[in-house]
């Protein structure tokens, strides 16, 4: 996997192959639930990259704009823009794994369902934070 990882601790935990700006413990959690099967973006993994791309292009975009001293107002019109586009990015792949992966795993039923579920949420709640 090409993400960036860190060997320095949180609170007195080591985050050795924790993903850095995740909560401690992520990837752990991570590895245990991820299933052998595509992710649920597969079928539009060339437009989520492409949108990220895009995405990536506004933040360097902001980079210039305080490098060249831009009017405050004008960085933070295009600051909520690439927050919109991250947040519409987001709820694709939200949608997308309560498609796939949390409708195959109900199906399925048992513990994977129940754990499924949990992540889910787990993951909508970070979202409706940020």
């Amino acid at each position: 996997q090409n993400h960036p990882t860190t060997k320095s601790t949180l609170h007195g935990i080591p985050l050795v192959g924790m993903f850095i700006g995740t909560p401690a413990g992520y990837e752990a959690t991570r590895m245990q639930t991820m299933d052998k099967t595509a992710p649920g973006y597969a079928g539009s993994k060339q437009a989520h990259l492409k949108r990220l791309r895009r995405i990536e292009g506004q933040i360097r975009g902001l980079q210039r704009m305080v490098e060249n001293d831009t009017y405050c107002i004008d960085v933070l019109t295009q600051v909520s823009a690439a927050t919109r586009a991250l947040e519409s990015t987001a709820l694709a792949l939200l949608e997308e794994h309560l498609n796939h992966c949390v409708t195959n795993a109900i199906q399925a039923g048992g513990d994977e369902a129940d754990a499924k579920v949990k992540e889910a949420s787990a993951a909508i709640a970070r979202l409706v934070k940020s």
